[in-house]
C-alpha cells in the first residue's frame, strides 16, 4: 500500500470509530450564588497578632482553624512555623496550652466570663476566627480587660479559605501540668 492509501485508509478508521462512539448527554449545572453563611470549614493562614498587654505588645503569625459550630483551633506560631502556644475551643469550654512550659488551662466562658469584659461567647468567638466582624474588614481590634490587666488585640487578617481541609483536633492533655486559667492567660 501506498503512503497516500495508508493515511486515507487510517482516515476513515477514525471517522468510522468516532462515528461509533456512544453520545453522552451533558447536564449543564448552575451554580447557586455563594452565600457567606453556606461554609463549613474556614482556615486563614498569615494572620498576624498583636497583643498588648498593660502597653506591652507581642506580636506573633497566627493560624486560625475553623469547624462551623463545632470546634476553633487558633495556634501561635511566631518562629518559622513552630507552634508554641494552642487555644482550642468548643461551644462549651476553652483550652489553652503554652507548648514552651509543658502546661494547660480550661474552662468554660461562663468561668472566663467571670474575670473578662467585655464578655465573649462562642458565636463572637466564632466570628473573630472567620474574619467576619466588622463588615468583613481584613483588620479587627478588640479590647478586653482580664481581671486587672487591660488587653488590647489587634488582627491583620491573612487570606481566608472556605471549605478547606483544616486540621482541628483536641490535643492529649496528659504531656502537660494543669494550670487555673487565671494563671494561664
Amino acid at each position: 500500500m501506498g503512503y497516500r492509501l495508508r493515511v486515507i485508509v487510517l482516515g476513515l478508521a477514525l471517522v468510522l470509530v468516532g462515528c461509533g462512539v456512544k453520545k453522552q448527554v451533558v447536564q449543564t449545572v448552575v451554580e447557586e450564588p455563594e452565600d457567606e453563611t453556606s461554609w463549613h470549614t474556614c482556615l486563614i493562614q498569615g494572620t498576624r497578632a498583636t497583643v498588648y498587654r498593660n502597653g506591652e505588645p507581642l506580636v506573633s503569625s497566627v493560624v486560625l482553624q475553623t469547624v462551623r459550630d463545632s470546634m476553633i483551633v487558633i495556634s501561635v506560631t511566631p518562629v518559622l512555623g513552630m507552634e508554641i502556644m494552642r487555644l482550642e475551643a468548643t461551644p462549651l469550654e476553652i483550652r489553652g496550652f503554652d507548648k514552651m512550659h509543658g502546661q494547660y488551662a480550661e474552662a468554660t466562658f461562663a468561668e472566663i466570663n467571670r474575670q473578662l469584659r467585655p464578655e465573649l461567647n462562642w458565636d463572637q468567638l466564632q466570628e473573630i476566627c472567620i474574619g467576619e466582624l466588622q463588615g468583613n474588614e481584613r483588620m479587627a481590634r478588640l479590647f478586653y480587660t482580664f481581671g486587672d490587666e487591660f488587653i488590647e488585640v489587634v488582627l491583620e487578617y491573612g487570606e481566608r479559605k472556605i471549605d478547606v481541609p483544616v486540621k482541628v483536633y483536641n490535643l492529649p492533655t496528659a504531656r502537660y501540668q494543669k494550670i487555673d486559667i487565671s494563671r494561664w492567660l
